[in-house]
């Protein structure tokens, strides 16, 4: 059973912009916090941005002029807004939800034990 859904990702050139979604099966105010993430090949996790239930959100500070995280709590769907595309952000995005963990933000993968199969986005120059 898929509790999270990303779509969005898609083939850019290089200054673009996009917006990624992550649709829920659940109730998103269930969760303590959700977060996306991006892999890129041959490389682990990395942290971008993380809504916790109290509403507050926290982009990681090397992608904050490019990267907004938001959420539509009727749709129970988190978004990533990214502009301004360069290729270092050709990756797979994914999104993740903690029912567990009190407190998580980006900086740990760890902290999230539902995850989406992911969205590939590939920037080209």
């Amino acid at each position: 059973q898929v509790q999270l859904m990303e779509s969005g990702g898609k083939s850019v050139r290089a200054g673009g912009s996009l917006t990624l979604s992550c649709e829920a099966s659940f109730p998103t105010d269930t969760t303590y916090c959700m977060a996306w993430f991006r892999k890129a090949s041959g490389q682990g996790h990395e942290g971008i941005a993380s809504w916790q239930r109290d509403g507050r959100t926290d982009v990681r500070r090397m992608f904050s002029d490019r990267f907004t995280i938001s959420r539509d709590s009727a749709k129970d769907t988190l978004y990533l807004k990214v502009i301004n595309l360069e290729p270092e952000d050709t990756a797979m995005y994914f999104c993740a939800a903690s029912h567990t963990s009190y407190y998580c933000t980006w900086s740990s993968d760890e902290d999230y034990e539902v995850w989406g199969p992911g969205t590939q986005v590939t920037v080209s120059r």
